[in-house]
């Protein structure tokens, strides 16, 4: 059962530990680290919260330590950075004027299918660079909530943050990702990858 839980785990907390250390080796040192802790603290464990909650707040805190042994800092602008406007361009939509105020003016092309695009290695090369690109409180709520799929109360409780922050720094870390995808299969780039 542990063998089962550590490899359905593992590439996800992964992803986690890389947002608070400075290379991919320390972030798999961190992994490998906390999995230790989990091993030695099971006696310990009182089901006050979800046993993966637990494992991921075991990770949090030795990737947090690391970080700050490696010296990394988190800069303000990844926290409360200035408001760059609409996540959308207004002049897509609607005016109020229109018989459909607020609607799309017309509607974005249509993409590649799911599966062509999932089947890109293209597009998971480009979804890496723009994680690595994100602040890193954005691409630790990113990561968590859409690849490891922990409700919002989890990841509040894991970063210590609270609800209202981690709806912005989700929002913020979804719209660059939206913004950077829709230009690269908008330029027909992933209809040529088959």
């Amino acid at each position: 059962m542990f063998a089962r839980v550590l490899d359905a785990w593992s590439s996800s907390m992964l992803r986690l530990a890389r947002s608070f250390v400075s290379t991919h080796a320390s972030a798999e040192e961190v992994v490998q680290d906390t999995w230790l802790a989990v091993l030695k603290g099971l006696h310990g464990f009182e089901g006050r919260a979800a046993f993966r909650t637990w494992v991921y707040r075991i990770l949090v805190s030795t990737a947090k330590k690391r970080g700050v042994r490696e010296g990394r800092s988190l800069p303000w602008s990844s926290v409360a950075g200035p408001d760059d406007g609409p996540t959308v361009d207004p002049s897509r939509f609607r005016g109020p004027e229109d018989p459909y105020p607020g609607g799309w003016r017309e509607f974005p092309p249509a993409w590649a299918t799911p599966e062509e695009v999932a089947l890109s290695t293209e597009i998971h090369t480009l979804l890496g660079e723009i994680l690595d690109a994100l602040p890193a409180r954005q691409r630790a709520v990113l990561s968590l909530r859409d690849v490891s799929g922990h409700s919002a109360r989890e990841v509040c409780e894991l970063l210590e943050i609270t609800p209202a922050n981690q709806r912005v720094l989700l929002h913020r870390a979804r719209a660059v990702v939206r913004e950077r995808l829709a230009g690269y299969l908008a330029s027909g780039v992933a209809h040529d990858v088959q």
